[in-house]
């Protein structure tokens, strides 16, 4: 059985479109777009230890990670009794970042017997084929900026900065941060980067079962209201939800998508 630990956005959705019989695991503050009648409990990080008990013993075997999930406010005084032996273990992987939190948790989680999900295993088609998608075509102007990209990412992302960033004219406009894409798109909203491209991958040597970068329909509506000409994205590495209403939104603004080796 399948357990999704969900977090908001259009994923949990997509996964369920294919796993209905899944249980949804919402943690407290972080509500989950999902169907109406599907399974569902609630938890607090708090009550960590006391979830993984209680998947286990409905006969969990499975655990998705899905969905976007803020670091939430900590109540020590909540903390039980089944949670607390963790607590050391995370508060020193949340301290070295996102990346080394995300790693704890999934470290975590196969300890207690539970096997690791990565939404685009369940979901295949999650992930676009490599070359352009929708009617815009690349610039040839933007090439020297795709590169670019690419080349600020992989410091970006080697810091566990982010996973996504914006360049035009050869520089780097803004970088994605803890706040996300969404936020950073429009931060760019007064046309600073107007004429760019949105670049979007994992990071180096993630592993790729858990927390791969997405863009959806918002994103796209981001980048038009920054005024970008384009957007790329990693083959096999960026997971595209509501593949129609993506494309489509990228033809009515007139914005290439694409997505690269």
């Amino acid at each position: 059985m399948l357990a999704l630990l969900a977090g908001t956005g259009a994923l949990p959705a997509a996964i369920l479109a294919h796993r209905p019989e899944a249980l949804v695991c919402e943690m407290a503050g972080v509500p989950v777009e999902a169907p109406e009648g599907c399974a569902r409990i609630g938890y607090r990080i708090e009550t960590l230890g006391t979830l993984l008990s209680d998947l286990r013993a409905r006969g969990i075997t499975e655990i998705c990670l899905a969905g976007a999930m803020a670091r939430p406010e900590i109540d020590p005084a909540a903390i039980d009794a089944a949670t607390a032996p963790l607590v050391p273990r995370l508060a020193a992987a949340m301290g070295q970042g996102d990346d080394a939190t995300l790693r704890a948790v999934m470290m975590l989680l196969e300890e207690q017997g539970f096997a690791l999900r990565a939404a685009h295993e369940i979901a295949p088609e999650l992930l676009p084929e490599a070359g352009p998608l929708g009617a815009t075509a690349f610039p040839d102007r933007l090439e020297p900026d795709a590169i670019r990209a690419a080349a600020v990412h992989r410091h970006l992302a080697a810091a566990d900065i982010g996973q996504a960033c914006v360049t035009r004219g050869g520089l780097c406009i803004a970088v994605e941060a803890l706040p996300g894409t969404d936020w950073m798109l429009e931060s760019l909203a007064g046309g600073e980067a107007r004429g760019g491209l949105l670049y979007k991958a994992p990071k180096p040597g993630q592993d790729r079962r858990a927390d791969l970068p997405v863009i959806g329909p918002h994103t796209v509506e981001g980048a038009a209201r920054a005024g970008l000409s384009a957007i790329v994205i990693e083959a096999g590495g960026v997971m595209l939800l509501d593949r129609a209403a993506t494309i489509a939104a990228a033809d009515r603004h007139n914005i290439a998508l694409v997505v690269r080796p």
